[in-house]
């Protein structure tokens, strides 16, 4: 879908969507239509479940309620950097090559992007508080699933979030999947209605990439085939 003054990034494959798909993190300001998320989201409902238990929950922000949010996060990094209070790890403390260089070299080619050396540490700070602004997307959907889901209902949420994404690539339409907010997941809970017995997953920017800013423009590696996959076929 082509939306005035914004070029028309949609993808006419599924192959296309996988293609283009980024962490975009920076959006214009041209909103999204709510109708065209509503459609998105009902064809999502497909994806995959085990035991067809569908155990993804959401909140859409847009307007008003997701500016008093990214409010009460910002008032509360202001008040001390440090308290922070994620109900859960968002990578193992003890991950491991190839995983820990995967990780780290794509901060470095993102900052790299940016000009921020490594010893800027104010700069790399700021780049790094964005993330609570949602990037300045237009909406933001963060994603909630009961407290005692296991291992495979987290990964129907990847797989519905997955759908989502390449759903919002063909319309034109980009996102950043954000495990950051869950490091203030109290103060989420008092902004937003999410069940108290349900645990905060992740945030999902949605709008349209800013073309011209290299943080959406760096290179992202991802490792060979053979790193990941064997082939055991006995030819």
């Amino acid at each position: 879908m082509s939306v005035a003054n914004t070029p028309d990034f949609s993808a006419a494959t599924v192959s296309d969507a996988l293609a283009t798909r980024r962490s975009v993190r920076a959006f214009t300001p041209q909103p999204v239509p709510m109708d065209l998320l509503r459609d998105i989201l009902e064809k999502a409902q497909r994806s995959p479940s085990g035991g067809n238990v569908q155990p993804w929950n959401a909140i859409v922000l847009a307007g008003q309620p997701l500016a008093d949010l990214i409010a009460a996060v910002q008032a509360r990094i202001a008040a001390d950097p440090r308290d922070r209070d994620s109900e859960y790890d968002i990578y193992p403390k003890d991950l491991a090559e190839p995983y820990l260089a995967r990780r780290f070299g794509v901060g470095e080619a993102m900052y790299a992007a940016l000009n921020v050396p490594r010893e800027d540490k104010i700069g790399r700070l700021m780049q790094f508080a964005r993330n609570f602004r949602a990037f300045d997307a237009p909406v933001l959907m963060l994603v909630h699933t009961p407290r005692y889901m296991g291992p495979p209902q987290w990964s129907d949420m990847g797989m519905w979030l997955q759908s989502i994404m390449l759903l919002l690539r063909e319309a034109g339409l980009d996102s950043c999947a954000q495990e950051a907010w869950a490091v203030y997941a109290s103060t989420i809970y008092k902004s937003v209605p999410i069940p108290t017995d349900n645990i905060l997953f992740c945030g999902l920017a949605i709008g349209y990439r800013d073309p011209t800013d290299p943080v959406n423009n760096f290179p992202v590696d991802r490792a060979p085939l053979g790193e990941s996959v064997q082939f055991l076929t006995g030819q």
